[in-house]
């Protein structure tokens, strides 16, 4: 995987030649990719270092409120993880490259397990604003697809079979995680689409009949190249806001990051468990 890296884009090669080099004997073996709110999660972990995006070569500056560019080495019980404290997403109109290189650096530097976090708006009936879902599957309403174009990886498929994107151990894990320390978890299907605009209720109403349980704008194309490539993936969702339609107020960025700073103390329990129990 890494030699096909190092042909199409030796900034990816180079940026992980400087991390381990600064890092030297630290190998973090997961890495976590923090959506609108989740940032926080990072108080509390034991962080090693904490290295500006834009010395990492690779890596573009955030632009949305909430999204920090800044990466972590933090240690846990039995290894080190990174924390990208924020991401790019595909409405601001860059296209992929600044979607995907998190992913592929995390694959070259030697992570073998990827955790994605997003807030999303609600669907489900069954759901209230501050659940925590673990997505169990998705749907991808962006109206692209980020594996489109020449085969970065040699080695990846170039039709890769995605029976299983989110993978189903470390769902369990999670799951077992929020049984011991009463954090109470739902499981669904996140529907993603490009953004910026929030949905329409009739849109909604739509995505319902499809099966879609939460929505949001990111995630999914994260997701998609971890796959591709080998990485073992899970997907986590804060149900920031009840969507269009379903909500009894209009949608706002703001209300997405004060509800998810509410949920914070599980989400913060949750991913240090996580990171401390993965092997």
């Amino acid at each position: 995987m890494s030699d096909s890296v190092l042909k199409i884009d030796p900034n990816i090669t180079e940026s992980a030649e400087f991390l381990r080099a600064r890092w030297k004997d630290k190998q973090p073996t997961t890495a976590i990719i923090c959506g609108s709110g989740w940032a926080k999660i990072s108080s509390g972990l034991t962080i090693i270092d904490e290295v500006p995006y834009h010395e990492i070569k690779c890596l573009s500056q955030t632009t949305i409120d909430g999204h920090i560019s800044k990466l972590l080495l933090v240690k846990t019980s039995n290894s080190y993880a990174l924390i990208f404290l924020g991401r790019r997403h595909y409405y601001e109109g860059v296209g992929w490259d600044p979607i995907a290189k998190p992913v592929l650096l995390c694959n070259e530097v030697g992570c073998k397990n990827l955790i994605l976090t997003n807030a999303a708006g609600g669907i489900s009936d069954s759901f209230d604003v501050g659940d925590l879902m673990i997505i169990e599957d998705h749907i991808n309403f962006m109206g692209h697809n980020p594996l489109i174009g020449k085969n970065q990886l040699s080695t990846a498929p170039r039709f890769p079979d995605q029976t299983e994107i989110y993978c189903h151990k470390l769902q369990a894990l999670a799951k077992k995680i929020g049984e011991e320390k009463t954090i109470t978890l739902k499981t669904g299907i996140y529907l993603a689409l490009s953004g910026p605009a929030f949905e329409t209720p009739a849109e909604i109403r739509a995505y319902q009949t499809q099966g879609a349980s939460a929505v949001g704008m990111s995630t999914v194309p994260e997701a998609m190249i971890a796959n591709a490539i080998g990485l073992k993936t899970l997907g986590i969702s804060c149900i920031s806001n009840m969507a269009a339609g379903i909500s009894k107020q209009p949608l706002s960025h703001e209300e997405v990051a004060e509800n998810t700073t509410g949920t914070l103390p599980q989400m913060k329990i949750l991913i240090s468990k996580l990171l401390d129990s993965i092997t």
